[in-house]
């Protein structure tokens, strides 16, 4: 159901990739803004944008889309966010609220926050959804649907900002809960981080064993490679910031997959399968538990067969 009245009357995005293309579709399925202005650094992304409608009005400058806005939504890679929120400053309206949804928060607050004006408010944010595609034509209204989005406010953020910035998201149809940036840093090396580090490195590892010929990989791919080289296919701008910028949680989650890795290799080089069944069905139950959560889909295939 849309809105009786906007949430904020001008979102500006900088970045107009999957997220962004998203949140603008699904800011308006749900009439949450007045006005949708956005701006990416790349010229083809901008023409793109433009020619399908993505956004109200699309600009070629960030300081442009930031004018007037009264929120502004920082969806670039965590690298450029420092550099953005540096070039933005100067044009931001007191009263506004700045925000991201970057996949790290401590590197973000740390790199954004010292450019924040006195009387704007900064609220960063993440979004628990994605796909492995990218660009202007990929998003879609329905990304965020009973997906959570972490909310986590920078020390002395405004409470009233919080909620407001709260209210969009669950408007755009997301399950929110707050988090401070440590803890959240911690989790997403564990959920998503680490995971996508161990899938590129499975394509790799598959690609660098020449006995196994790319035909072979390509042909005979089971479905758990092929969820490798799905995440694997996402943006590699994107992943090698979020990875510079987490290093101490990845590094310790890596360090814990190492340790269980030798113990599950170590049972199978003993013929421990009293060990094995024992690990696989605890980790069983944890699936169980994403699916009941309704984070995922119990249908066959991962729900990729098509219906009849």
């Amino acid at each position: 159901m849309p809105a009786d009245a906007p949430t904020y009357d001008r979102v500006a995005l900088i970045g107009l990739g999957l997220i962004a293309g998203s949140m603008a579709h699904a800011m308006r399925r749900g009439g949450l803004v007045g006005e949708i202005v956005g701006t990416a650094r790349s010229a083809e992304t901008r023409d793109v944008a433009r020619e399908i409608g993505l956004v109200d009005r699309v600009v070629d400058t960030a300081a442009e889309a930031v004018a007037g806005a009264d929120l502004i939504v920082l969806a670039v890679p965590v690298g450029a966010m420092g550099a953005v929120a540096e070039e933005i400053a100067p044009h931001l309206a007191p009263g506004a609220t700045v925000t991201d949804v970057g996949s790290v928060k401590g590197a973000v607050i740390e790199a954004v926050g010292p450019y924040i004006p006195e009387g704007v408010h900064f609220v960063p944010a993440h979004p628990l959804a994605g796909t492995e595609h990218s660009g202007p034509r990929s998003g879609f209204a329905s990304l965020f649907d009973n997906r959570f989005t972490l909310i986590v406010p920078a020390e002395g953020s405004d409470r009233d900002a919080v909620a407001r910035l709260d209210a969009l998201w669950r408007g755009m149809g997301a399950n929110t809960e707050e988090m401070d940036a440590d803890h959240h840093d911690l989790v997403l090396a564990v959920t998503s981080h680490t995971p996508h580090l161990i899938a590129y490195t499975m394509v790799g590892v598959a690609d660098d064993l020449r006995r196994v010929t790319d035909s072979e990989v390509i042909k005979y791919s089971a479905a758990g490679f092929r969820d490798f080289t799905r995440i694997a296919a996402s943006d590699p701008t994107m992943w090698r910031d979020v990875f510079l910028s987490n290093k101490e949680a990845t590094l310790e989650i890596l360090g814990r997959f190492t340790e269980e890795l030798f113990a599950l290799q170590r049972a199978i080089r003993t013929g421990d399968g009293e060990l094995l069944f024992d690990y696989f069905t605890h980790t069983r139950a944890i699936r169980r538990g994403i699916i009941e959560a309704g984070q995922d889909t119990a249908a066959p295939n991962f729900g990729r067969e098509p219906t009849t």
